[in-house]
């Protein structure tokens, strides 16, 4: 009796296994067949995709088919193949200005800012309102002046420039300083009536005198230097001789 429950036993265990081996197999089944399934599928839509881009490149090639032969393509892979090298080189060269932008990239950035800086210190201590002054000078100049005048300024500037350059010499600037000062404090109350008696003494004053000599002297020496420059036809020379201060 006991051996044949066990027989029993072991026999429901080998159906187990079995049914539990051909649960598995028709799992892995069903599993390939849904992997074919998609296959088959994948394969339908790659085949669709591909006659739509054969139709499309048929229609697009179609368009260029006169501008195109085949010696031209096989051409251009020559010359591929020969420049292979110098295609090298200029993607070197593009990799190095690549790395030359980013290298510079921060360099560029603080430029900009120290630019942005020196424009604002220009604005604030006023050089923009200044040039904004200087351009409408400028264009009353222009508007102010003809084509002829500037021609005419150009033909007589270096005598404009010398006459500024002897005008901004120390002496100069120190006479003109002293005229200036002396007509500034200059305080002159004249009579009503003036003799001729009058006249004479303030003449004989060491004063008058100086002052007459130094005119004088200064109306000789321009008279003198026009008359060279009219005969010789050069610049004037004018000799800065010193006034005689002794009594005449």
């Amino acid at each position: 009796m006991m051996e044949t429950t066990t027989y029993q036993d072991a026999q429901a265990q080998q159906l187990a296994e079995i049914n539990r081996k051909l649960d598995f197999i028709v799992e892995q089944m069903q599993i390939e067949a849904r992997h074919r399934q998609e296959r088959k599928e994948l394969t339908d839509d790659l085949n669709r995709i591909a006659v739509d881009i054969f139709q499309t490149a048929v229609e697009e090639l179609d368009e260029v088919a006169h501008h195109f032969d085949t010696r031209d393509l096989l051409h251009l892979v020559k010359r591929l193949m020969r420049n292979t090298r110098n295609l090298i080189k200029l993607l070197d060269q593009l990799e190095s200005v690549s790395n030359f932008v980013q290298d510079a990239a921060p360099i560029g950035k603080e430029a900009f800012l120290d630019l942005l800086y020196t424009l604002n210190e220009l604005d604030r201590k006023g050089y923009f309102d200044f040039m904004k002054e200087l351009l409408k000078i400028i264009d009353r100049i222009v508007t102010s002046f003809s084509v002829d005048d500037v021609k005419a300024l150009g033909d007589n500037i270096v005598t404009i420039l010398n006459t500024v350059k002897n005008l901004t010499q120390p002496e100069m600037l120190h006479a003109i300083n002293n005229a200036v000062s002396v007509y500034k404090n200059l305080d002159i109350s004249v009579k009503e009536e003036i003799s001729y008696w009058d006249l004479i003494k303030a003449a004989r004053t060491p004063e008058m005198k100086r002052g007459m000599a130094f005119a004088i002297q200064f109306l000789k020496n321009l008279a003198e230097t026009q008359f060279e420059s009219q005969e010789n036809g050069t610049k004037p020379n004018i000799t800065h001789n010193q006034p005689q201060t002794d009594e005449v």
